[in-house]
This record gives structure tokens, sequence and C-alpha cells, in this order.
């Protein structure tokens, strides 16, 4: 069977490049080789606990309520403002005024750096002052018409202008966040505070702009997942063939068809690869390819995917209205105010073990981590049994270290002793109401995003800033290149096609693969 496009990959960009394909009312088809859609976008029940496998909620950015609209669906969300907590205290970021309440909860933990702090809180606001304009309005690509003067000359020329002078601001910023912290301050557990739940190598401004991110996460009622379902019900209502547990082994450019696992064969005139990225050049022939795709083969040796984390899922014996004051829906939590001196989990040796031949260095990691917690029930009282709560506890972790660990034999027994440390560092630290309250817990971790969802290294985000040179487009001004291929008629989109990426960059460069997708239909 042909069809006019096909997309390779079902998470949020693949499923946003299907459904703009659809509407533009050519004859589509979906793969995807899980047995569900959304990738890291996915909730699940367990024991009448709803959890969010992946996303633990999502920044709006001007683009996915805008592209929801556009699409004509109907969804409903909540704000989801995050609280920021060190020891048993938290600031509540709620506001661009509570960055305030952050300043003071960093001072009240290093006192004789209050001066430094006001530097930091300053470098941060201005920040704060970029992210306002460049999100400042809806996407113009979500909008179907800008014909109006009073739109064009009184709202997108003048934001055109300020996001172009900002976007070179911000294009300064590109030094890693803890050297950039580093100009303002030596003491390295502060910089921690402020960092250690970002990414490897996180540029400054990437970093810097999650306070007033923080500030746009929303949440859809009835968990994160649902966005999914209501995306995918669009999708199918448009017409898009969809087959789930459907893995693309062979991608043929000069037939334009696709095999897949099974055997199957599917011509196309267009296609749009919204999956691992190495996975494309992995489907290729091996030969006989244009010097441009052997170039970019060579460009992705040794590159590596973002960082991963573990996560524990906690299914308690305790009110949600015990967590609203302590730290609420959605947190950044760190047990210590001694950080972990910059070293990450990849630092972790894991030959030096302790007496169940696990590494001895997790005790001190799990202590001293920053931990992303998340409590659906908090946002809607639906997603747990009356009176008891669900908690979501990442934090960020080696995939090597852990497949070491596998390799070794002692998976199951790592995760178990993860669980526990996580649940000692809660209780220990501003959760100790958690202590005998715990009635399930379970864990995944990067070995577990990796088996799900495709994603090589159990990367969350896609590429790792470490890389250089980066093997994709970086540089948001230029966002539309990056669903470039050196293939004729193929086009990529997701989080493996841009970095810094995310839920929204994978709903853009979605909709730009569609666009540039749909031309080449129309065309044939």
């Amino acid at each position: 069977m042909t069809y006019d496009a096909i997309v390779v990959g079902g998470g949020i960009a693949g499923l946003t490049a299907a459904a703009y394909l659809g509407r533009a009312g050519l004859k589509a088809l979906l793969c995807e080789q899980s047995d569900h859609l959304g990738g890291l976008v996915v909730s699940f029940d367990r024991d009448g606990f709803v959890f969010d496998g992946g996303i633990r909620a999502f920044e709006n950015s001007g683009i996915v309520k805008p592209m929801l609209k556009q699409l004509g669906i109907d969804a409903e969300f909540i704000k989801s403002p995050v609280s920021v907590g060190i020891g048993k205290d938290f600031a509540f970021l709620g506001s661009p005024e509570s960055i305030r309440d952050y300043e003071t909860l960093l001072a009240k933990r290093f006192p004789e750096e209050k001066e430094n702090i006001g530097k930091i809180i300053a470098e941060i606001k201005k920040v704060m002052g970029y992210m306002d304009v460049l999100y400042g309005i809806e996407n113009p690509l979500f909008l179907d018409s800008m014909t109006s003067p009073g739109y064009v000359f009184k709202t997108l020329l003048p934001w055109l202008f300020k996001y172009k002078k900002n976007i070179r601001q911000a294009s300064k910023l590109t030094d890693p966040i803890n050297d950039h912290l580093a100009r303002f301050t030596a003491n390295r557990s502060l910089i921690d505070m402020i960092t250690q739940h970002f990414f490897r190598a996180t540029p400054a401004f990437f970093a810097l702009s999650y306070f007033s991110l923080y500030l746009d996460y929303n949440y859809p009622l009835g968990g994160t997942g649902e966005l999914v379902h209501k995306i995918e019900d669009y999708v199918r209502g448009r017409g898009v063939d969809v087959m789930t547990k459907t893995r693309v082994v062979s991608l043929d450019p000069a037939r334009h068809e696709i095999r897949t696992a099974a055997g199957e064969t599917f011509g196309y005139g267009s296609l749009v690869w919204a999956a691992d990225m190495r996975s494309m050049y992995d489907a290729l022939p091996t030969t006989g390819m244009p010097k441009a795709v052997d170039e970019r083969r060579k460009m992705l040796v040794g590159k590596t995917g973002g960082d991963s984390v573990f996560t524990v899922y906690l299914e308690a014996d305790v009110p949600p209205a015990a967590f609203a004051s302590v730290c609420g829906a959605h947190s950044f939590y760190t047990p210590s105010p001694a950080g972990l001196a910059g070293r990450t989990s990849d630092q972790i040796d894991a030959t030096a073990t302790d007496a169940f031949d696990l590494p001895d260095g997790l005790a001190e990691y799990f202590a001293k981590t920053t931990y992303e917690i998340s409590i659906p029930v908090l946002r809607d009282a639906h997603l747990a049994p009356s009176g008891k709560t669900g908690l979501i506890v990442s934090t960020l972790m080696d995939y090597g270290l852990v497949a070491r660990i596998a390799a070794a034999g002692h998976y199951e027994a790592f995760k178990k002793h993860c669980e526990r440390l996580t649940l000692d560092a809660l209780v220990g630290g501003a959760f100790a109401i958690l202590e005998g309250k715990i009635e399930g817990v379970f864990s995944s971790t990067p070995l577990t995003i990796e088996r799900d969802t495709g994603n090589r290294e159990g990367a969350i985000t896609g590429w790792a800033f470490t890389n250089r040179p980066m093997p994709v487009e970086s540089g948001f001004a230029s966002i539309k290149k990056s669903v470039e291929t050196p293939l004729c008629d193929v086009f990529q989109a997701g989080q493996w096609t841009f970095s810094p990426a995310g839920l929204p960059v994978s709903v853009l460069t979605g909709k730009l693969a569609a666009d540039a997708a749909a031309k080449v239909g129309r065309h044939r």
C-alpha cells in the first residue's frame, strides 16, 4: 500500500505531524513500535492511583495550547506552579514576584552569600525578561490567519523586533550553567542548590529560563496522557491509519518505501521520521547513499543521548492535603544543602561495591541529589483513592551506570536499594509524614525508558549538551532547518531533531515537518 505521507514514531512530535497531515487531507499512516502512543507523554493506573510515566507537566510556551486550538481539540488544563525546597523549607514560585521568595530561601541557607545571591537573582530576572518576550504571543505558526492589518502592525511586527533582539541577547549565555554561576560565587554548595537538577552542561540561558517556564507549567485533567488521547482521537478522526507494535527496520529512499519488522512494505510520497534519529540512519542502506548521509552518519558516531532519570512511584496512605502546604503539586527538592559538589551519577564508581555488590557511592548520591516530586492528585482529585496520595519522585541517573549494574546481574537489587534510599532521603527531610505510610512502591530506570520509548540510553531530552559538535540544529532562530534531512522527501521531527528539546519543541517541529511533508504530498 502507498500513502501520501508516513510518520514513523508516535510520540508527541509524531502525533502532531500526523494530526496536521490528516488536517491537510492527505492519506497518511502513523507507525509506532510500542503498544501505545505518546512516548514520554503517558499516564497509567495502578492500584487506583494514576501516575504519569514520563513528563510531569508541560510549558505552553505559546505553542501547545495554540496548536490544540488550531486543530479544534478541546482539552482542559490547570496551572501547575512549581515549588523549590531545601531541607525542610520551600519557596513557591507562583508569580514573577515570587522569585524573591526563592532568594529568601537561598539566603536563609547561605546567609554569608546574601550579596552574591542577589546578583544571581538579578541574572535570573534578566533571563525571565527575555522569556516574557520570546513566548509573549501565540506562536504565529499556529494561527490560520494573520491578514488583519491591526494584528500585523500592532502585535506581530513589534513582537518580531523584540524577539530578534532578545534571541541575540540570550545567545550570549551559552556557557554551562555551573561555569556561569561561578562568576557570581565560589560557594559550590550554593551553585548545587540552583543547578544540580539540570542536565550536564546545560547552557546558562536554558537553565535560568526555567524560572520563567515554571510559571507556565500546565497539567491536563486526567493526567498528562490525556493530552495524547485527545490528539490521537483527532488523528484517527481525520482518517489517518495508526499502527502500534510496528517497528520500521528498513527505509529505501530511492523506492520511497519503508519495511517493518513484520515484513510489511509501505510506499510514501513524503515521510516524517519522529523516532530516534540514529534509528533512521540504521534503517538506510549501508551503501549507495548520498555523501551527505555518510557525513551525517559519521557525525553521529560517539554522540550521546541526554540525561535520564531514576523514578520511584509511591502509594501513600496519607491525605493529599498533608502535602499541599509542604511542597504543592510539583516540586524540586534537595534534602541536604551540602549538595553533590558538582558530582553527577555517571561519576559513581560501579566497581567500588558494598556488602550487596552495589556501588557504595549510591547512598551519598541519593542523600544529596535533587528530586523532582510530582503529586497528580493535588491537581485532579480523581487521580488517587479517597484519602490517599500517589507521589512520583525522580532524580537524574546515568544510563551507563545502570547498564553496568544490570550486566553484573544486580538490576533488581539496585532498583530496590534506590527505592529505599529515595524514601530515606524524603522521610529524613521534609516528608516525615511518609514514614510507615507507604502501601506500594515501584520504580523505573533509564533502561525502562529505553525499552518503553525506544530512546537510546533512556534519554528524556534528546541529545546531551556535552556533544561537540551538536548533531542537530540548536539555534532557535533557525529551528525551521531542524526538520530537514539529506534525503529527498524525508523530514524529521521531535526531541532528536533539536537541542535543547522539550514538549513544546516537539510539537513545533512536528508541525514544521508536517507542513514540509504536505507540500510534497500535494505536489505529487
